[in-house]
Order: C-alpha cells, then structure tokens, then sequence
C-alpha cells in the first residue's frame, strides 16, 4: 500500500507569475557556485571552531593551535582555507602573524547560523 505524503503538491499546478517573479531575481550562476562553496567550506567542524574563535578575537596561528589541541600545521591549513574564500585575513605584526574574520558580512552570517542551530534545540 502507498503511503500519502503531506509534504509534496497533490496536484501539479505552476503558478507562472510566482516563478518569473523568482526567475528574474535569480543570482547568475557564478554567484550561486561560489556561495554553495562558502558553505561547503562551513561544513567543516574545525573551520567552525576557527571561525568562532575568532569571531571572539584577533589570535595567531599558534593561539588557535592551543585552543583547539591541534597542530600550527593543521590550523595553518585550515586558515589558508577560509583566507582563500575570504572568510578570514591576517595581518602581519613583526614575525607574528594574527587573523581575523574578513569583514562584518562574515561575522553577521556566523552569528546567523548560529542563532539558528541554538534555536532548534529539542
């Protein structure tokens, strides 16, 4: 026996004004590929952590080691990462070098996220 499900349309039924309303709006598709990739570089718990940290403060490479008990090594991959997709920068103090996150739209899309994943506790 097949079961109903509530969550599919029961009727196939286009409304055609929603749809250009929506077409003409749509992000080129350069746009879209490089924001599924922002959050394809988020999927990654220790990109988060990094993320967090330093949404909190400006560290160096060996503060986020020692935050996270990993390797320089490992966070300095990390963070190439995130520099490359410019959700991080760094800036060079004599021979310490400190990140950051890039900008306010990076710390406004962490705090989004997690406000939402907070909110969704059962």
């Amino acid at each position: 026996m097949k079961r109903k499900q509530d969550d599919v349309c029961e009727v196939i039924y286009v409304n055609r004004e929603k749809v250009l309303s929506v077409r003409e709006r749509m992000k080129p598709e350069t746009t879209i590929q490089r924001l599924a990739e922002t959050f394809r570089v988020l999927g990654d718990p220790t990109r988060v952590k990094i993320l967090f940290a330093l949404a909190q403060e400006e560290l160096c490479v060996c503060d986020i080691a020692n935050l996270l008990g990993t390797t320089n090594s490992a966070v300095s991959h990390q963070l190439r990462v995130l520099r490359n997709m410019r959700l991080v920068r760094y800036r060079k103090e004599g021979k310490m070098a400190y990140y950051a996150l890039d900008d306010d739209h990076i710390r406004h899309l962490f705090d989004e996220g997690l406000n939402h994943v907070e909110e969704m506790k059962v």
